[in-house]
């Protein structure tokens, strides 16, 4: 069975409350409430979006995350006592796609999780630019309808965050695209943090820069956002 979304929190009562006033308003959630029964839903089932704590009783939602990486790209947003930046830096560069701390209001957390499914809902129409369905140079290839990223001919996996936001950068290229942009056109949440924004643009230089430090491709301008600098000869 398919569900639009799937909540792994071993703190049941909340897990419950939220599943109940998400199915209330048209949501369709499944709940687990360990890393083992994940792992048992998706031998039977799938969702379109994970809601996922870090504290599990069997196990860290970390290295759940990551082992789900492995074999679903959904969105995927961590929900969490702790407040700490380094979890979220650590929750961000793993695969998550946001960091959503607790206590949180059910119908903010509702809205949010609409404007995720809605956005990965609609693979066919990526943020707006150039309508060129790949890019290519002696490096990087990006077929935006395959939905695929080649670095020096080798597969590099990107989740469907990350793979919005490179084709976001790539269909502006050589403009300069402000922060501000970016949350409305990729996330489409103006409220969307810095921090988060910054760990997806790190994670991106780190799947096609020669040098992530030291950038060809997505460039910062300090002061006004990021320009993704094409390579085409």
């Amino acid at each position: 069975m398919h569900y639009d979304c799937l909540i792994i929190d071993d703190e049941k009562m909340l897990a419950d409350s939220t599943a109940e006033y998400f199915n209330l308003f048209g949501v369709s959630t499944a709940v687990v409430y360990s890393a083992g029964q994940c792992r048992a839903f998706y031998r039977e089932n799938s969702a379109s979006l994970l809601l996922l704590d870090i504290n599990l009783g069997d196990g860290s939602g970390f290295a759940l995350c990551k082992e789900l990486r492995e074999k679903t790209e959904v969105p995927i947003l961590f929900v969490s006592a702790r407040t700490s930046d380094d979890d979220k830096i650590v929750a961000l560069h793993i695969g998550g796609d946001d960091y959503i701390q607790k206590p949180y209001s059910l119908g903010v957390l509702l809205a949010k999780v609409k404007v995720v499914l809605n956005r990965f809902g609609k693979l066919e129409s990526e943020p707006g630019g150039k309508s060129d369905s790949k890019y290519v140079d002696n490096r990087l290839t990006v077929d935006f309808n395959m939905r695929q990223v080649l670095v020096e001919g080798e597969s590099v996996k990107l989740t469907s965050l990350e793979f919005r936001l490179l084709s976001y950068l790539i269909r502006n290229e050589n403009r300069v695209i402000s922060k501000q942009e970016l949350f409305e056109e990729v996330w489409e949440d103006k409220f969307t943090g810095d921090g988060t924004l910054n760990v997806h643009i790190r994670r991106l230089r780190e799947a096609i820069e020669r040098e992530p430090g030291r950038p060809e491709y997505i460039i910062t301008v300090w002061g006004d956002g990021y320009r993704f600098s094409g390579q085409r000869e």
